[in-house]
């Protein structure tokens, strides 16, 4: 069936979740408890007015961008996300090939249903997040990842465990036998994981729960920064004080998020604590954001409010499940385009500029 290129990403959400299963819809859909904050992100991003300029000679319009000094040609990466086998067959390689073609970072989540030699063949330019497990195995997927070419690490400090996901609950969700966290699985010989154990409830959140370090600290950080020369993101930053923490002890990015509304269920919305946090780490890291971003338009947001970059995610998961490599690119593609777009009608030359535009958050 020929790819029916969608004109927006809400459109290729919406293709998507019809080709899907249920469950596999839910799981990446769904929020935390209520999904108030999932909701919250949207509306807050809504909110945000951005005052164009006029009379700049804006065009021509670029959009290329640097991300901890790579080039990339937009201030866009691919967000770390898990079991992308279970939206396509192909996964995570077929996500980072589709990265690559765009030019943008691909984030290789510790979760990831496909081995790094798939994904390294793929020449993206990868970054890799790390969920803490042991000291053991996390300085091991570090090593593993600078053999793989990885150009940074992405420590993700906001999930101590996986948050109560009502959708997933009320489907038991439990992960196909096809599907695994290979990097965490390594010697792995076919029993099932209990990510894999149909019972009551996330079978992948009771996997996670024994898994995952419970208390990460700065010296969590430090420790990273110790083993490794690559550039370091703290992921799940929303206060400004722990901007500053991630700062002290070596972090040379911090990505405001509050995990796609997939956490703590009582957070603010992302974006509202963007420009906080960009004005307290002051210049001495970049400043990343996620959570909710669903075009162009949001993109030019966040720069305005004060990121360097974005990372992407949901959408991804989208386009891959309908299409592909194929869908994955337009999704890239279009937020591009738009991109460009929105550059275009704000005054803005650059994607420098856009931090310079007014922004105001409007009454919600």
């Amino acid at each position: 069936m020929a790819f029916p290129y969608p004109a927006s990403l809400d459109e290729v959400e919406r293709l998507a979740s019809a080709v899907l299963p249920a469950d596999v819809r839910d799981f990446v859909a769904g929020g935390a408890l209520s999904e108030h904050v999932l909701r919250r992100n949207r509306t807050a991003l809504d909110a945000v007015t951005v005052t164009p300029r006029i009379l700049t000679g804006a065009p021509p319009v670029a959009a290329r961008s640097r991300l901890l000094g790579t080039p990339a040609a937009m201030p866009v990466a691919v967000a770390p996300m898990a079991y992308q086998r279970l939206l396509h067959p192909d996964g995570e390689a077929a996500a980072a090939a589709a990265a690559r073609d765009a030019g943008v970072p691909y984030v290789v989540s510790t979760m990831s249903s496909t081995p790094w030699e798939q994904i390294a063949r793929t020449g993206a330019d990868v970054w890799f997040q790390l969920y803490w497990t042991s000291d053991a195995q996390a300085r091991h997927l570090v090593r593993q990842a600078e053999r793989h070419g990885c150009q940074a690490l992405v420590l993700t400090v906001d999930v101590p465990i996986m948050a109560r996901r009502l959708r997933d609950v009320r489907n038991a969700f439990t992960l196909p036998n096809g599907v695994r966290a290979v990097l965490l699985d390594e010697g792995w010989e076919g029993e099932p994981s209990e990510a894999h154990q149909r019972t009551r409830g996330s079978a992948p959140a009771r996997h996670t729960a024994g898994t995952f370090h419970p208390g990460l600290t700065a010296d969590h950080v430090r420790r990273i920064r110790g083993w490794s020369d690559l550039p370091l993101v703290v992921k799940g930053v929303l206060d400004p004080d722990d901007a500053r923490t991630a700062v002290r002890a070596g972090a040379d990015a911090v990505v405001v998020s509050n995990h796609g509304g997939r956490q703590f269920g009582a957070a603010p919305a992302a974006c509202t604590r963007l420009a906080a946090v960009a004005e307290a780490v002051g210049g001495r890291c970049s400043v990343l954001f996620d959570s909710g971003v669903r075009g162009g338009i949001d993109i030019l947001r966040a720069l305005a409010l004060g990121a360097d970059g974005v990372f992407v995610g949901r959408p991804v998961l989208w386009g891959l499940a309908l299409g592909g490599r194929e869908g994955v690119a337009h999704v890239l593609s279009l937020l591009q385009e738009e991109l460009t777009e929105m550059l275009l009608l704000s005054g803005c030359r650059t994607c420098e500029r856009a931090r310079e535009l007014t922004v105001e958050a409007l009454a919600q």
